[in-house]
């Protein structure tokens, strides 16, 4: 498709450039020709001028194919990469204790009965796949953001509140509009597109520009909301707050040097492990295969969390090593020896959080249906040990005053 496409462009740029030669010549003989001969150059001058704009309009169409052509090869695979698809991921280790939890309920059965998932209300208000946090659900948000933003910070990485709405230009650099893109929410009006990841607003953050080789590496914390349709996952996941349209995340981003860019991999990977280490989950770090990479990265490594009512591990975090793809479609560089050259960008999840409240409260559930709070949440949560049902509001109420 692509040699097709770079053919075609070759073909008519050649005839554009043929024609438009053609024109400086005629326009010097209509300069000196005689009151006899200027009519027919005239004639031929101006159906020359149809014949370099048609061919400037095929031209524009072929750029634009040869455009699309390149836009739609993704990456190119790490070497180790572990071949096949979704399926074929190599498991790299285990790590802690898969708690024994007898007749396990659901996070949407324990969120029931903290009164801090609502997804029946969610579906009222908004439709499938959308919920609302309540009480210390909505406090659980809080400190888990808190809890990531303070890790991330003190790795070194930049806070950033970043937009959920960005221009075509930016989803399409990051690699969002290819295969992904039936994911994708779109406002038509107003030709914006709403994120699926922060990663996309923070690769379009130094989107055009020539960064200086001596402030390398980069690193941003984003948060926002991100959005997604679930295209193709009918009936799967559809109780809780699993698999929604939305939910809000803090997502670890780093521009490095292309040649430290294998390293920075392992250090945002380490980083997600350590706060799922925070959280006291039992986890497993697996190689993603080749067929399940998506278009932007070379190598990605996901962890997933146990959850003992699927009992099943279930993906909470990712971090991708994109190499120079975003950089060199969003034209961010910097300075080398032999001019300006592309970085690396490289992206992880820090905390996707309403999937993570689904762990924790899974995870962690006790047999009378209160919740332990793992430690590093505690100083974020009121230092609360035990997430118990609230007390009855109208009990409260006719309590005396202290």
């Amino acid at each position: 498709m692509l040699l097709a496409a770079d053919d075609a462009r070759r073909a008519v740029v050649s005839r554009a450039d043929g024609l438009r030669a053609e024109q400086k010549p005629l326009g010097r003989e209509i300069s000196t020709a005689t009151p006899q001969t200027r009519p027919a150059l005239l004639a031929r001058a101006k159906h020359l001028a149809d014949e370099v704009k048609e061919a400037e309009a095929e031209e524009a169409g072929a750029e634009e194919a040869l455009r699309v052509a390149q836009l739609a090869i993704p990456n190119v695979i790490e070497p180790g990469t572990p071949p096949g698809g979704e399926a074929d991921f190599v498991t790299l280790e285990h790590v802690g204790t898969v708690p024994p939890v007898e007749n396990p309920r659901d996070h949407t059965e324990i969120g029931a009965l903290l009164k801090a998932i609502d997804t029946e209300r969610g579906a009222k208000v908004s439709g499938a796949r959308f919920y609302f946090l309540t009480g210390i659900g909505a406090e659980l948000e809080l400190a888990l953001v808190n809890l990531a933003m303070a890790q991330a910070r003190e790795a070194g990485f930049i806070p950033v509140i970043a937009p959920a709405l960005v221009k075509p230009e930016a989803m399409e650099g990051t690699g969002f509009l290819g295969a992904h893109s039936a994911e994708v929410y779109r406002l038509a009006e107003d030709d914006l597109y709403l994120v699926g990841t922060s990663e996309v607003a923070l690769a379009g953050y130094h989107s055009g520009e020539i960064l200086d080789a001596a402030e390398l590496p980069l690193r941003y914390a984003g948060f926002s909301s991100c959005f997604r349709r679930e295209a193709g996952s009918y009936g799967r996941d559809t109780k809780g707050i699993i698999r929604v349209h939305w939910f809000d995340k803090v997502e670890m981003f780093s521009y490095v040097q292309v040649e430290d860019a294998r390293d920075e991999h392992q250090r945002l990977l380490a980083w997600e492990r350590a706060f799922l280490d925070k959280l006291e989950l039992a986890y497993r770090v697996i190689d993603v295969a080749a067929g399940d990479l998506g278009s932007s990265a070379a190598r990605k490594f996901d962890i997933e969390a146990w959850f003992p009512s699927q009992h099943a591990y279930r993906e909470l975090t990712s971090t991708s090593n994109c190499t120079t793809f975003q950089a060199r479609r969003l034209n961010i560089r910097t300075r080398g020896e032999h001019g300006n050259v592309p970085v690396a960008t490289l992206n992880g999840t820090l905390c996707a959080v309403a999937r993570t409240i689904a762990c924790l409260l899974d995870h962690h559930q006790q047999p009378d249906g209160t919740v332990y709070v793992p430690q590093a949440l505690r100083p974020w949560l009121g230092g609360r040990e035990l997430l118990t049902p609230p007390a009855d509001r109208r009990a409260l109420a006719e309590q005396p005053a202290p």
